[in-house]
């Protein structure tokens, strides 16, 4: 049990080595899939197990090589961590239904990358030192450049290029801020760095601001936030419908290290709250721009992108308040965001083949053969994404504004509820110009009316039973969700309150000690 913390990235290591093993023609598809479910489920059930011994309170340790964590690599299971895990676990075992379906066979090397990708994430989440979570972004970037191309051409080639060169561009400056930090503190262990930075000289604030600064720029390009946002759009509205749905936790990623960095290692000290007004500014600002995305949107997965940019926004704000409720809301608010933006990708994919010619965009209208399942999918994905009742978006939301504090009520609350206002009008506009038209609007362009037949019209790919599995157990976590309400916040509250107490977590961290045995 006590190796527990290093099964979620050692177990899609060796998976993806196997998937490798098992790629040539002579083995099929089969041992590929068995070998990724095989990794899947073993992965879930080691974040279930992790979360609830996280949610005792105690934060555990592994000290990788038995060195000590300021010396060595360590990985952490907080409630926190425990939390993460289990999301990016839930999302993949839906992610990888999708795939399972058929998309798996065009892509090359998709398991494999899959498997990658989830070590990447697991590893993010599980480090206790930031050098690592470099690592490890590299990890789950480099394996999300692999998915992202695998079998593509055109415009998703010309959204991939710029996804990576932008990614190689915050990596580069990801290493500078690193080598400033250790330069400055003499350490990256995040909870050493925080008895540094408390303890730093009057003199070398205004440098380790500096350096913090930078690194905060690289989580907020990794998390999209305003003007580092322009790579996601494109990026997202081109790429597979399982691999945009996977990458619906990426944003999340980059938020996760803001909350994780910006409340431990900088959270005492000279640098305590230094960068949060400039986030909850940013985070307001991105929120507005999501929202006219949203409304400007022609095509479905479009749409879906600019919700996953304005949940991420949503996100900065209630961590940048920093209050225990608003971080606790923050965090139920972020499970649910993440579930509902993919879903509506994948959702976006089945309306996508079944319109044929027409796809997904909503300035031509087709005929969509058996729209009744489709149609309800997409009710309970847009009720949860504009945070309507009776679904969790709606209790994210109302935790959230509940919890702002009196001095930031009103522009807070006019924030929220403007830019949810504007989603759910472009929402119920491609509700229904998707589900309630079947005829061509007259303002569509006329090279897209040209394609409009009701012969091609009616070319729909056929339907597979696992894509719509996959979306319907999205759709079906925030239902959960909503059932399970109370035990999830009496999770996310102890999350916070364990935040906002960086002392006792630097003092847990601290008393782990290497395991010297006798020779």
């Amino acid at each position: 049990m006590s190796h527990l913390p290093l099964l979620p990235i050692l177990v899609p290591l060796f998976a993806a080595a196997l998937a490798l093993f098992f790629e040539h023609r002579r083995f099929g598809m089969a041992p590929q899939r068995a070998v990724a479910w095989a990794s899947m489920a073993a992965m879930l059930a080691v974040s279930v197990v992790l979360a609830v011994q996280a949610d005792s309170g105690r934060i555990q340790v592994y000290l990788v090589g038995d060195w000590p964590a300021r010396l060595g690599i360590a990985l952490m299971v907080d409630r926190l961590a425990a939390l993460m895990l289990l999301v990016g676990q839930l999302l993949g075992a839906a992610c990888l239904l999708h795939a399972c379906a058929g998309w798996d066979r065009r892509a090359p090397h998709f398991h494999a990358f899959f498997q990658f990708q989830m070590m990447g994430l697991n590893g993010a989440f599980l480090t206790g030192d930031v050098f690592n979570l470099f690592v490890f972004f590299e990890v789950l970037l480099i394996a999300s450049y692999g998915l992202l191309l695998s079998g593509g051409r055109g415009e998703r080639i010309r959204a991939g290029l710029h996804y990576v060169v932008f990614n190689v561009a915050a990596s580069t400056l990801f290493l500078v801020a690193l080598g400033l930090l250790y330069g400055l503190l003499g350490t990256l262990n995040m909870a050493e760095m925080a008895v540094r930075v408390a303890q730093l000289p009057a003199q070398d604030v205004a440098l380790v601001q500096a350096a913090a600064g930078l690194l905060l720029v690289v989580f907020c390009a990794k998390a999209a936030v305003l003007p580092l946002y322009f790579w996601l759009p494109q990026t997202y509205t081109h790429a597979p419908a399982a691999v945009a749905a996977l990458f619906a936790v990426m944003t999340k990623v980059g938020l996760y290290a803001v909350l994780r960095v910006g409340t431990l290692s900088f959270g005492t000290g000279a640098l305590q709250g230094f960068a949060w007004p400039a986030l909850l500014a940013l985070g307001g600002a991105t929120l507005m721009l999501s929202a006219l995305g949203v409304l400007a949107s022609r095509r479905l997965r479009s749409m879906a992108a600019y919700l996953v940019l304005g949940s991420a926004a949503t996100l900065f704000i209630a961590f940048a308040l920093a209050t225990a409720g608003t971080v606790s809301a923050g965090l139920y608010y972020l499970a649910q965001s993440t579930f509902a933006g993919a879903a509506l990708f994948l959702l976006a994919d089945l309306i996508r083949r079944r319109r044929g010619a027409a796809g997904d965009r909503k300035d031509l209208l087709a005929a969509l053969p058996g729209r009744t399942m489709p149609g309800v999918l997409f009710l309970v994905a847009a009720v949860s994404l504009a945070g309507l009742p009776p679904l969790s978006g709606f209790v994210g939301k109302l935790l959230l504004l509940e919890a702002v504090p009196p001095a930031s009520t009103g522009w807070v609350w006019a924030l929220v509820l403007a830019s949810g206002f504007m989603m759910l009008v472009g929402l119920a506009r491609a509700g229904t110009r998707l589900f309630w038209r079947v005829e061509p609007w007259p303002d569509a362009p006329a090279e897209r009316l040209a394609q409009y037949t009701p012969a091609n019209a009616m070319k729909a790919a056929p339907t597979r039973p696992l894509e719509t599995a996959a979306t319907v157990l999205l759709l079906g976590y925030g239902v959960a969700m909503v059932l399970a309400a109370a035990p999830l916040l009496d999770y996310t509250r102890a999350t916070a309150a364990q935040l906002q107490s960086p002392g006792d977590y630097v003092q847990q961290v601290r008393a782990a000690t290497p395991k010297l045995r006798e020779p």
